[in-house]
């Protein structure tokens, strides 16, 4: 079930925007104020944002600025009453992905969020059950694996987030990417817990732990995992 976050301070239009979406098998979270959006993508997975421009609290373009500054991932449609040409593209330049002014069709509310969805939603990886980089070696389907200091076992965990990484190689993987496909949903931890489970591939699989060759931390965005061909 994708999530949405509804941002729209007119009750009788959040009520009927949230109720139809709903039925089209979306589950949505509804505030009235833009101060909590940042708090909501911090604690929820957020597949698409739909965001009002006036609201009463703080400028709509604020949020969007705020949020694509740190979460580029997340779909935003802007709905919105300001209907100028100015104000589209302002929204668009602001990192909106599509702009519907109101008063709106809720069949063509309901398409836009479809189309967004899936235009946003990350190409399938290929599946590796194995693989082998340097003198490191691990077997994804038992989570046994060969690294500096010889033969482990890696946990559960670890076996998710490095056949992720190994799966988008020479790919940044953001930590909300991370936290909805190893910790799923509703159960994230601190992006201190993701950290130290880079420090523990290094130390698992680098020769160098103070200067690794393959598991890279991209400041403020998330992490990648480096083929050996490219080392």
């Amino acid at each position: 079930m994708k999530r949405i976050l509804l941002v729209e301070d007119e009750a009788q239009i959040q009520k009927l925007v949230k109720m139809n979406l709903e039925l089209e098998g979306y589950e949505v979270i509804a505030q009235d104020d833009g101060h909590n959006v940042l708090q909501t993508l911090e604690s929820e997975h957020i597949d698409l944002i739909i965001l009002d421009l006036m609201l009463p609290d703080i400028d709509g373009i604020q949020i969007l600025e705020q949020i694509r500054l740190r979460y580029s991932d997340v779909a935003v449609l802007i709905v919105s009453a300001r209907d100028a040409s100015a104000d589209r593209v302002l929204g668009l330049k602001s990192g909106a992905d599509d702009y519907l002014t109101k008063p709106f069709n809720l069949e063509e509310l309901i398409l836009r969020v479809e189309r967004l969805i899936q235009r946003t939603q990350p190409v399938a990886a290929i599946e590796v059950e194995s693989f082998s980089f340097g003198d490191n070696q691990i077997n994804f389907s038992t989570y046994e694996a060969t690294g500096q200091n010889g033969k482990f076992t890696l946990t559960h965990k670890e076996a998710l987030l490095l056949k992720m990484l190994v799966e988008r190689k020479d790919e940044v993987v953001s930590r909300q990417q991370i936290l909805q496909n190893v910790w799923g949903y509703d159960v994230y931890p601190s992006t201190r817990t993701i950290d130290n489970f880079i420090l523990s591939f290094r130390k698992y699989f680098e020769a160098d732990q103070k200067h690794p060759e393959y598991f890279m931390s991209v400041r403020g965005v998330g992490y990648k995992f480096v083929s050996p061909t490219e080392a």
